[in-house]
C-alpha cells in the first residue's frame, strides 16, 4: 500500500479545533490495489457487496455497510476464518471442506481512499479507547466507526490486523465507487498459496473423517 499525508481539504466537522487538527494529522491517501477481500462462495459473483452486521467498525444502528480488505491472503484468512477458534487449544485443525465455502476477490484502486489512519498512535490521539482498534470485544470500535461515519467525510479506517499486525481497510459504503473486482471472485481452495499461507499460520488442514476420530 502507498500512503501519504492528505493535502486536499475534505469536509470534516470536529468538536473543536483541536479535534480537527488530529483528524488532519491522521488523515492519509492510500492505494489498496492488490489489497484482498475474502467473501462467501455463494456471493462470488458480488465481490464488491455488502451487508448489514456486527463486526469492527459496524454500524451499532445499521445506518450505514462497509467491507473489509486486508494487505495480503494470509491476514484475510486469518480474520474472516480463523479469528479466535483456536484459544486454548493444543492443536489448529480445520476442516478442508471450509475453505470451499470462500472465494478470494483482488482489489484494483483508481482512486486512491481518504483514510483515518488508526495503524499506530491515532485512537489514543482521538481520545477513545485502543480496545477499538485491538480488542476482541468490538463495542468500542463500532461507536467510532459511527462517529467517523457521521461526522467526517473519511472513505473508511485504516488499521493493523490484530492477529497478524498487518495492514487492514473497513471501506465505508459511501467509497465503494472507489474500488473494483473482478467478477466473479476466486474460489479460495484454488489460491496457489494456500499451503504456504496455512503453514505460516500454523493451520492443519484435515477431512471430516479425520475429525470424527478425534
Amino acid at each position: 500500500m502507498r500512503t501519504r499525508s492528505s493535502t486536499r481539504p475534505r469536509p470534516i466537522s470536529p468538536r473543536n479545533d483541536a479535534d480537527k487538527a488530529v483528524l488532519q494529522r491522521l488523515a492519509v491517501r492510500a492505494d489498496v490495489t492488490d489489497y484482498v477481500r475474502i467473501i462467501s462462495r455463494a456471493h462470488a459473483a458480488t465481490p464488491l457487496g455488502m451487508g448489514f452486521g456486527k463486526t469492527r467498525f459496524s454500524s451499532p444502528r445499521d445506518k450505514f455497510r462497509l467491507l473489509y480488505l486486508a494487505q495480503d491472503p494470509a491476514t484475510a484468512i486469518a480474520e474472516t476464518i480463523v479469528r479466535d477458534r483456536f484459544q486454548g487449544k493444543a492443536e489448529r485443525l480445520i476442516l478442508r471442506e471450509e475453505f470451499d465455502r470462500y472465494s478470494i476477490a483482488v482489489i484494483r484502486n483508481p482512486n486512491p481512499l481518504f483514510l483515518l489512519d488508526l495503524r499506530n498512535e491515532g485512537a489514543n490521539l482521538l481520545g477513545v479507547s485502543t480496545d477499538a482498534v485491538r480488542a476482541r470485544a468490538q463495542t468500542s470500535g463500532r461507536r467510532l466507526s459511527q462517529e467517523i461515519y457521521d461526522r467526517t467525510d473519511f472513505d473508511g479506517i485504516l488499521y493493523m490486523s490484530r492477529i497478524t499486525n498487518k495492514q487492514c481497510v473497513a471501506v465505508y459504503d459511501r467509497a465503494t465507487a472507489s474500488i473494483e473486482a473482478d467478477s466473479p471472485a476466486w474460489d479460495l481452495i484454488r489460491l496457489s498459496a494456500l499451503g504456504r499461507i496455512l503453514d505460516a499460520l500454523h493451520l492443519t488442514v484435515i477431512d471430516r473423517g479425520m475429525m470424527s476420530n478425534r
